[in-house]
């Protein structure tokens, strides 16, 4: 996993920019909101002013600037050096150096490298399903949560427009290679090595312990893919001309990304207890 994002970083094309330079960040920040504009309302960068964060995969760093500009104290994690290479390039250019602590680590054993202090939000967006063992990485990510703790995840969608895209271009039907036809295409750059899909029942169970308060199916990429590598949007034919709220319909529904809100389990309980009590 780690060669692979070494190799080429998530998004790092997403601007024809010189690398490195503030226009190429800015332009790379434009693009990927543009994309995927669920993200902001997800992540809620706002909402961390003065809290603490610890990202787990920052890539590039572009959810990571958002949550320093935003006023949070940030700990970002990745495994790949080239990509947290970028990153640092990043905040050192905006001037948020002073707000993040960077760390090269393994997710499966993020608690050798990072200390296990409790954060106020542990932000994970499409990363986990790229571990060998989701699982450990859960069980990790506990040690930094405390009672008032958040967590967000975002995982790939397995009942998903773009599973079944997947399936019937690439895989020519063959259900029965689903798990490495996913693996193998789920990225820009093919041949990833590892990539799980959930649904709301499985991600249930990968996040035992914890109490879900929201889990949103957000996301299908409905852009002509020849024409987005030169930086053209595009539409593909099945978008072309359907109706704004057909496809936001289907967002919610058949997206490609499941975006989750968690607290350890005995802290839900507690805080709804204290809600209770706290009603006349």
């Amino acid at each position: 996993m780690r060669r692979y994002w070494d190799a080429r970083p998530c998004n790092i094309r997403h601007s024809p920019k010189p690398v490195g330079t503030r226009e190429y960040f800015e332009e790379v920040e434009a693009r990927k909101y543009f994309v995927e504009p669920h993200i902001p309302g997800f992540a809620q960068f706002e909402r961390w002013n003065g809290k603490k964060v610890l990202e787990v995969g920052c890539g590039i760093g572009t959810d990571t600037i958002r949550f320093a500009r935003a006023g949070a104290w940030v700990t970002a994690v990745d495994l790949s050096e080239e990509s947290l290479a970028l990153a640092k390039r990043r905040a050192a250019l905006f001037g948020l150096q002073d707000r993040i602590a960077f760390y090269q680590a393994d997710a499966e054993q993020l608690s050798e490298v990072v200390p296990a202090d409790p954060y106020d939000l542990v932000y994970s967006f499409g990363v986990i399903h790229h571990t060998p063992r989701p699982q450990n990485v859960i069980a990790e990510i506990r040690k930094f949560m405390g009672p008032s703790s958040v967590f967000k995840i975002m995982v790939y969608h397995r009942c998903s427009y773009k599973v079944l895209w997947i399936l019937l271009s690439r895989g020519k039907g063959a259900f029965w290679r689903l798990d490495e036809l996913i693996a193998r295409h789920s990225e820009a750059q093919t041949g990833c090595p590892v990539t799980y899909s959930y649904s709301r029942k499985t991600v249930q169970e990968l996040l035992k312990g914890f109490v879900i308060e929201t889990a949103e199916i957000e996301h299908i990429f409905p852009y002509s893919i020849p024409e987005y590598k030169r930086y053209e949007y595009r539409k593909a034919w099945p978008f072309r001309w359907m109706p704004t709220s057909l496809f936001h319909f289907l967002e919610k529904r058949l997206g490609w990304h499941l975006c989750v809100t968690a607290r350890l389990e005995n802290a839900a309980v507690a805080a709804g207890e204290l809600a209770c009590e706290e009603r006349p």
